[in-house]
Protein backbone atom coordinates (compact mmCIF):
# COMPACT_ATOMS: atom_id res chain seq x y z
CA UNK A 1 0.00 0.00 0.00
CA UNK A 2 1.57 3.06 -1.09
CA UNK A 3 1.02 6.00 1.74
CA UNK A 4 0.78 9.45 0.73
CA UNK A 5 2.03 11.63 3.91
CA UNK A 6 1.77 15.01 4.69
CA UNK A 7 3.54 16.88 7.14
CA UNK A 8 1.38 19.75 8.57
CA UNK A 9 -1.77 21.12 6.81
CA UNK A 10 0.08 23.32 4.66
CA UNK A 11 1.37 20.10 2.73
CA UNK A 12 -1.82 19.01 2.09
CA UNK A 13 -2.97 19.54 -1.43
CA UNK A 14 -5.41 22.00 -2.44
CA UNK A 15 -6.88 19.02 -4.69
CA UNK A 16 -6.66 16.64 -2.19
CA UNK A 17 -10.12 15.32 -2.42
CA UNK A 18 -12.13 13.67 -0.32
CA UNK A 19 -11.38 11.23 2.26
CA UNK A 20 -12.57 9.03 5.46
CA UNK A 21 -10.47 10.25 8.37
CA UNK A 22 -9.38 9.23 11.75
CA UNK A 23 -7.50 10.79 14.64
CA UNK A 24 -5.19 9.59 16.96
CA UNK A 25 -1.53 9.10 18.01
CA UNK A 26 -1.43 5.89 17.03
CA UNK A 27 1.41 5.19 19.47
CA UNK A 28 2.85 0.93 18.04
CA UNK A 29 -0.70 0.59 16.00
CA UNK A 30 -1.47 -2.32 17.76
CA UNK A 31 -4.20 -4.71 17.16
CA UNK A 32 -6.45 -1.79 19.02
CA UNK A 33 -5.54 0.46 16.36
CA UNK A 34 -5.95 -2.45 13.86
CA UNK A 35 -9.30 -2.92 14.55
CA UNK A 36 -10.18 0.96 14.36
CA UNK A 37 -8.53 1.47 11.22
CA UNK A 38 -10.16 -1.63 9.84
CA UNK A 39 -13.48 0.46 9.78
CA UNK A 40 -11.69 3.44 8.65
CA UNK A 41 -11.05 1.56 5.71
CA UNK A 42 -14.29 -0.07 5.25
CA UNK A 43 -15.70 2.72 5.49
CA UNK A 44 -13.38 4.69 3.25
CA UNK A 45 -14.08 1.74 0.44
CA UNK A 46 -18.05 2.15 0.78
CA UNK A 47 -17.91 5.43 -0.46
CA UNK A 48 -14.99 5.16 -2.72
CA UNK A 49 -12.76 7.70 -1.09
CA UNK A 50 -8.77 6.84 0.24
CA UNK A 51 -8.96 5.98 4.04
CA UNK A 52 -6.86 9.08 6.03
CA UNK A 53 -5.10 9.38 9.11
CA UNK A 54 -4.10 12.10 11.00
CA UNK A 55 -1.52 11.64 13.82
CA UNK A 56 1.27 13.30 15.98
CA UNK A 57 4.62 14.03 15.66
CA UNK A 58 5.38 13.50 19.79
CA UNK A 59 3.46 12.83 22.42
CA UNK A 60 1.32 15.87 23.82
CA UNK A 61 2.43 15.52 27.04
CA UNK A 62 6.17 16.20 25.61
CA UNK A 63 4.48 19.73 25.57
CA UNK A 64 1.79 19.76 27.79
CA UNK A 65 4.02 18.41 30.81
CA UNK A 66 7.66 17.96 29.61
CA UNK A 67 9.53 15.06 31.47
CA UNK A 68 6.12 13.16 32.15
CA UNK A 69 5.44 11.62 28.55
CA UNK A 70 6.13 7.87 28.27
CA UNK A 71 8.67 6.30 25.90
CA UNK A 72 7.52 5.66 22.54
CA UNK A 73 6.71 2.48 20.46
CA UNK A 74 7.67 3.47 17.37
CA UNK A 75 9.68 5.97 15.71
CA UNK A 76 7.66 8.81 13.39
CA UNK A 77 8.70 7.30 10.12
CA UNK A 78 7.75 3.55 11.39
CA UNK A 79 4.71 4.56 12.43
CA UNK A 80 4.09 6.04 9.26
CA UNK A 81 4.60 3.08 7.22
CA UNK A 82 2.49 1.08 9.96
CA UNK A 83 -0.49 2.89 9.11
CA UNK A 84 -0.11 2.32 5.36
CA UNK A 85 0.78 -1.53 6.32
CA UNK A 86 -3.23 -0.85 7.92
CA UNK A 87 -4.71 0.30 4.77
CA UNK A 88 -4.43 4.26 5.12
CA UNK A 89 -3.50 5.62 1.65
CA UNK A 90 -3.20 9.34 3.17
CA UNK A 91 -1.20 10.30 6.76
CA UNK A 92 -1.11 13.86 8.04
CA UNK A 93 1.50 14.21 10.84
CA UNK A 94 1.02 17.40 12.46
CA UNK A 95 3.66 18.86 14.39
CA UNK A 96 2.53 19.02 18.10
CA UNK A 97 3.01 22.27 19.86
CA UNK A 98 1.47 24.68 22.57
CA UNK A 99 0.10 26.36 20.02
CA UNK A 100 -1.69 23.25 18.56
CA UNK A 101 -3.29 22.47 21.78
CA UNK A 102 -4.82 25.62 22.26
CA UNK A 103 -6.76 24.89 19.30
CA UNK A 104 -10.43 24.70 19.99
CA UNK A 105 -12.03 20.92 19.43
CA UNK A 106 -14.61 23.05 17.07
CA UNK A 107 -11.88 24.38 15.12
CA UNK A 108 -9.94 21.47 14.69
CA UNK A 109 -12.83 19.92 13.64
CA UNK A 110 -13.27 22.44 10.75
CA UNK A 111 -9.86 22.92 9.56
CA UNK A 112 -8.28 19.49 9.98
CA UNK A 113 -11.08 17.15 9.19
CA UNK A 114 -14.04 18.89 7.11
CA UNK A 115 -11.75 21.33 5.21
CA UNK A 116 -8.33 20.44 4.61
CA UNK A 117 -9.21 16.16 4.36
CA UNK A 118 -12.43 16.66 2.86
CA UNK A 119 -13.92 13.77 5.19
CA UNK A 120 -16.96 12.57 4.29
CA UNK A 121 -16.91 10.32 7.12
CA UNK A 122 -14.68 10.30 10.76
CA UNK A 123 -14.20 7.41 12.47
CA UNK A 124 -12.88 7.60 15.85
CA UNK A 125 -12.71 5.35 19.24
CA UNK A 126 -15.23 6.17 21.69
CA UNK A 127 -13.43 7.13 23.81
CA UNK A 128 -11.41 9.95 21.60
CA UNK A 129 -10.86 13.23 23.19
CA UNK A 130 -9.66 16.16 20.80
CA UNK A 131 -9.43 20.18 21.10
CA UNK A 132 -8.17 22.57 23.95
CA UNK A 133 -8.77 20.93 27.08
CA UNK A 134 -9.82 17.60 25.67
CA UNK A 135 -13.36 19.34 25.07
CA UNK A 136 -14.19 17.33 22.25
CA UNK A 137 -15.58 13.85 22.10
CA UNK A 138 -17.57 11.74 19.42
CA UNK A 139 -20.88 13.25 20.44
CA UNK A 140 -19.14 17.02 19.59
CA UNK A 141 -17.62 15.65 16.66
CA UNK A 142 -20.68 14.64 15.38
CA UNK A 143 -22.70 18.07 16.27
CA UNK A 144 -20.60 19.31 14.09
CA UNK A 145 -20.46 17.20 11.35
CA UNK A 146 -23.70 17.00 11.19
CA UNK A 147 -24.91 20.04 9.32
CA UNK A 148 -21.95 19.21 6.43
CA UNK A 149 -23.56 16.11 6.10
CA UNK A 150 -20.48 14.36 7.01
CA UNK A 151 -20.96 11.10 9.31
CA UNK A 152 -19.29 10.13 12.42
CA UNK A 153 -18.98 6.67 13.35
CA UNK A 154 -18.22 5.63 17.35
CA UNK A 155 -16.18 2.59 17.97
CA UNK A 156 -16.32 0.47 21.03
CA UNK A 157 -12.51 -0.40 22.51
CA UNK A 158 -10.79 -3.13 21.10
CA UNK A 159 -10.71 -5.90 23.90
CA UNK A 160 -8.97 -9.07 24.22
CA UNK A 161 -10.46 -11.15 26.95
CA UNK A 162 -11.32 -8.24 29.51
CA UNK A 163 -8.68 -6.16 28.72
CA UNK A 164 -8.48 -3.01 26.57
CA UNK A 165 -5.49 -3.53 23.90
CA UNK A 166 -3.65 0.23 24.64
CA UNK A 167 -0.47 1.34 23.86
CA UNK A 168 -0.15 1.90 27.95
CA UNK A 169 -0.74 -2.06 28.04
CA UNK A 170 1.93 -2.58 25.30
CA UNK A 171 4.40 0.02 27.50
CA UNK A 172 3.91 -2.52 30.90
CA UNK A 173 4.43 -5.77 28.89
CA UNK A 174 7.33 -5.23 27.52
CA UNK A 175 8.67 -3.15 30.96
CA UNK A 176 7.84 -6.39 32.46
CA UNK A 177 9.80 -8.52 30.14
CA UNK A 178 7.14 -10.39 28.87
CA UNK A 179 7.73 -9.78 25.06
CA UNK A 180 5.12 -12.41 23.72
CA UNK A 181 2.14 -10.55 25.12
CA UNK A 182 3.65 -7.54 24.28
CA UNK A 183 3.47 -9.63 20.65
CA UNK A 184 0.09 -10.70 21.16
CA UNK A 185 -1.23 -6.86 21.82
CA UNK A 186 0.64 -5.36 19.23
CA UNK A 187 -0.05 -8.27 16.73
CA UNK A 188 3.80 -8.57 16.11
CA UNK A 189 6.89 -9.03 17.69
CA UNK A 190 8.16 -6.00 19.35
CA UNK A 191 11.19 -4.24 17.51
CA UNK A 192 13.83 -1.39 17.85
CA UNK A 193 15.77 -0.34 15.03
CA UNK A 194 18.94 2.48 14.96
CA UNK A 195 22.14 2.58 14.04
CA UNK A 196 25.32 -0.01 14.63
CA UNK A 197 27.38 1.83 16.55
CA UNK A 198 31.16 0.85 18.06
CA UNK A 199 30.82 -0.69 21.49
CA UNK A 200 33.84 -1.47 24.32
CA UNK A 201 35.45 -4.11 21.80
CA UNK A 202 35.19 -7.10 24.51
CA UNK A 203 32.16 -9.08 22.49
CA UNK A 204 34.96 -10.80 20.16
CA UNK A 205 38.32 -10.85 21.72
CA UNK A 206 37.47 -11.45 25.69
CA UNK A 207 33.78 -13.55 25.12
CA UNK A 208 34.48 -14.60 21.71
CA UNK A 209 30.69 -13.51 20.50
CA UNK A 210 30.45 -10.42 18.15
CA UNK A 211 27.86 -8.07 19.04
CA UNK A 212 25.57 -5.35 17.31
CA UNK A 213 25.45 -2.43 19.43
CA UNK A 214 22.28 -0.58 18.38
CA UNK A 215 21.93 3.63 19.25
CA UNK A 216 18.08 3.38 19.05
CA UNK A 217 16.42 6.41 18.73
CA UNK A 218 16.11 8.35 22.93
CA UNK A 219 12.54 7.93 23.83
CA UNK A 220 11.90 4.59 22.39
CA UNK A 221 10.62 2.31 24.71
CA UNK A 222 12.56 -0.98 25.48
CA UNK A 223 12.19 -4.29 26.95
CA UNK A 224 13.10 -4.99 30.58
CA UNK A 225 16.43 -5.68 31.48
CA UNK A 226 17.48 -9.21 30.28
CA UNK A 227 18.37 -11.41 27.38
CA UNK A 228 16.06 -12.45 24.61
CA UNK A 229 15.70 -14.38 21.39
CA UNK A 230 14.74 -12.44 18.27
CA UNK A 231 16.06 -11.41 15.01
CA UNK A 232 17.92 -8.92 13.71
CA UNK A 233 17.19 -7.18 10.41
CA UNK A 234 19.61 -5.52 8.21
CA UNK A 235 18.36 -2.42 6.37
CA UNK A 236 21.72 -1.64 4.90
CA UNK A 237 24.11 1.32 5.47
CA UNK A 238 22.90 4.67 7.33
CA UNK A 239 22.02 7.25 4.79
CA UNK A 240 21.92 4.80 1.65
CA UNK A 241 18.68 5.81 0.93
CA UNK A 242 16.52 3.24 2.10
CA UNK A 243 13.08 4.61 2.70
CA UNK A 244 12.20 5.20 6.47
CA UNK A 245 9.11 6.79 5.72
CA UNK A 246 5.76 6.84 3.72
CA UNK A 247 5.34 3.00 2.14
CA UNK A 248 6.97 0.29 3.83
CA UNK A 249 9.08 -0.16 0.77
CA UNK A 250 12.11 -2.70 1.20
CA UNK A 251 11.92 -4.02 4.24
CA UNK A 252 10.79 -7.45 2.55
CA UNK A 253 14.21 -7.96 1.17
CA UNK A 254 16.07 -7.30 3.95
CA UNK A 255 18.53 -9.84 5.17
CA UNK A 256 16.60 -11.39 8.67
CA UNK A 257 18.92 -14.20 10.64
CA UNK A 258 18.07 -15.20 14.26
CA UNK A 259 19.79 -13.51 17.02
CA UNK A 260 20.64 -13.70 21.06
CA UNK A 261 19.64 -10.27 22.09
CA UNK A 262 20.44 -8.65 25.69
CA UNK A 263 18.97 -5.45 27.21
CA UNK A 264 20.44 -3.51 30.07
CA UNK A 265 23.56 -2.48 31.87
CA UNK A 266 25.67 -5.16 31.32
CA UNK A 267 26.67 -5.76 34.93
CA UNK A 268 29.24 -7.70 34.54
CA UNK A 269 30.65 -4.53 33.47
CA UNK A 270 29.19 -1.76 33.99
CA UNK A 271 27.68 0.15 30.98
CA UNK A 272 24.76 2.92 30.05
CA UNK A 273 21.68 0.75 28.96
CA UNK A 274 21.83 -0.42 25.80
CA UNK A 275 20.80 -2.86 23.20
CA UNK A 276 23.66 -5.46 21.68
CA UNK A 277 23.30 -8.49 19.46
CA UNK A 278 24.75 -11.55 18.56
CA UNK A 279 23.55 -12.81 15.24
CA UNK A 280 23.91 -16.53 14.92
CA UNK A 281 26.18 -17.98 12.62
CA UNK A 282 27.15 -14.48 11.44
CA UNK A 283 30.39 -13.14 10.85
CA UNK A 284 30.27 -10.00 8.92
CA UNK A 285 30.59 -6.35 9.36
CA UNK A 286 27.47 -4.20 10.37
CA UNK A 287 28.93 -0.99 11.81
CA UNK A 288 27.09 1.97 10.43
CA UNK A 289 24.34 -0.42 9.40
CA UNK A 290 20.60 0.80 10.36
CA UNK A 291 19.31 -2.56 11.70
CA UNK A 292 15.87 -3.77 13.08
CA UNK A 293 16.00 -5.97 16.57
CA UNK A 294 12.44 -7.52 16.91
CA UNK A 295 11.59 -9.63 20.40
CA UNK A 296 10.32 -13.16 20.67
CA UNK A 297 11.15 -14.77 23.73
CA UNK A 298 12.71 -13.63 26.94
CA UNK A 299 15.23 -15.85 27.94
CA UNK A 300 16.65 -15.00 31.60
CA UNK A 301 17.47 -11.71 33.51
CA UNK A 302 20.74 -9.81 33.80
CA UNK A 303 23.10 -11.08 35.59
CA UNK A 304 26.94 -11.33 37.21
CA UNK A 305 28.96 -14.60 37.02
CA UNK A 306 31.91 -15.34 39.24
CA UNK A 307 34.13 -14.70 36.00
CA UNK A 308 34.98 -14.49 32.44
CA UNK A 309 34.72 -18.05 31.59
CA UNK A 310 31.26 -18.44 33.45
CA UNK A 311 29.83 -15.47 31.49
CA UNK A 312 31.13 -17.04 28.15
CA UNK A 313 29.66 -20.25 29.21
CA UNK A 314 26.20 -18.87 29.79
CA UNK A 315 26.32 -16.68 26.44
CA UNK A 316 27.30 -19.84 24.75
CA UNK A 317 23.83 -21.72 26.65
CA UNK A 318 21.86 -18.54 25.43
CA UNK A 319 23.03 -18.81 22.01
CA UNK A 320 21.82 -22.56 21.88
CA UNK A 321 18.88 -21.94 23.38
CA UNK A 322 17.83 -19.01 20.67
CA UNK A 323 19.17 -21.80 18.18
CA UNK A 324 16.36 -24.16 19.74
CA UNK A 325 13.47 -21.15 19.64
CA UNK A 326 14.53 -19.65 16.12
CA UNK A 327 17.33 -20.85 14.30
CA UNK A 328 18.03 -22.91 11.18
CA UNK A 329 16.57 -26.48 11.71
Amino acid sequence: MTVRRFDGLAAVPEGQGPTVATVGMFDGVHRGHRALLDRVAAEAAARGVPPAAVTFDRHPLAILRPGSEPPLLTTLDRKVELLGEAGMEVVLVLEFTRELSEVTAEAFAAEVLFDRLAARAVVVGENFRFGHKAAGDPDLLAELGRPRGVEVVAVGLHTDGDQVVSSTRVRGELAAGDVAAAAASLGRPYAVEGEVVSGDGRGRPLLGVPTANLAVPAGIALPGDGVYAGHLRDEGPEGSGEPRGGAPVGREGSATRPAAVSVGTNPQFGTERRVEAHVLDFDGDLYGHRVSVDFHDHLRGQATFPGIDELAAQIRADIDQVRRLLGPR
